[in-house]
């Protein structure tokens, strides 16, 4: 990583159910903190709500520790699965390294839209995962699970409402970009397409901005 000028920004992927136990976590947590990583992202599969927020409280205190931030994201697929319901939780924990992620297929795919993000307090929100899909919603829960992990697109190359994504992020929104895609090109120039695909996508954002009135 020091050689190649890069850093680890996030870990993943833990899934909170009801036999969940923060403090397995510990070595991990502490091995990311030695890479310099900031956030962890999680999944809710526990059914009892109030194990469920003092497991998160808990596995939160546990990583504050390490300095590192804990994301609740939705998908629904899970027992939190849609963004609406994500954030009372991370509200209910209360811990100020608790935030909801904002996955931009998974919200779309539970019914949500940008306006949810705009009516969520910016604390709340600290990352996004930006990717593309069709407008069509797939017809199954499998056909949902299957596009989420296998069947992205990258940023800019579907329908979704992207740049309305984008403008209702808070401004400290730390961006990054999740693309699995069945039958992928070879890692490099898949990395470039994505890259170049995402680059386009913020230049026509500030394409749009740079028409607007100054007085907006």
């Amino acid at each position: 990583m020091n050689g190649e000028a890069v850093r680890v920004y996030d870990i993943e992927f833990v899934t909170i159910d009801r036999g969940f136990s923060a403090s397995r976590l510990t070595s991990m947590l502490e091995s990311a903190n030695e890479l310099g990583a900031q956030r962890l992202s999680v999944c809710g599969e526990d059914p009892d709500r109030s194990r469920f927020v003092s497991t998160l409280a808990e596995l939160c205190d546990l990583a504050a520790t390490f300095g590192i931030g804990v994301d609740l994201e939705c998908m629904a697929w899970r027992q939190v699965s849609s963004f609406p319901e994500a954030v009372p939780l991370v509200k209910e924990v209360g811990r100020p390294n608790c935030g909801a992620l904002v996955d931009a297929l998974h919200l779309s795919r539970t019914g949500g839209s940008p306006a949810d993000i705009r009516a969520v307090p910016s604390n709340l929100i600290g990352s996004a995962q930006l990717c593309d899909a069709p407008a069509e919603h797939p017809e199954s829960q499998d056909a949902i699970i299957q596009e989420a992990r296998s069947g992205r697109l990258p940023p800019g190359c579907g329908q979704q409402p992207l740049r309305e994504l984008l403008a209702a992020l808070p401004a400290h929104t730390a961006i990054s970009v999740e693309v699995p895609m069945q039958g992928a090109a070879p890692p490099a120039l898949r990395a470039q397409q994505i890259y170049a695909a995402t680059k386009r996508l913020f230049e026509s954002c500030h394409e749009i901005e740079s028409k607007l009135p100054a007085d907006r």
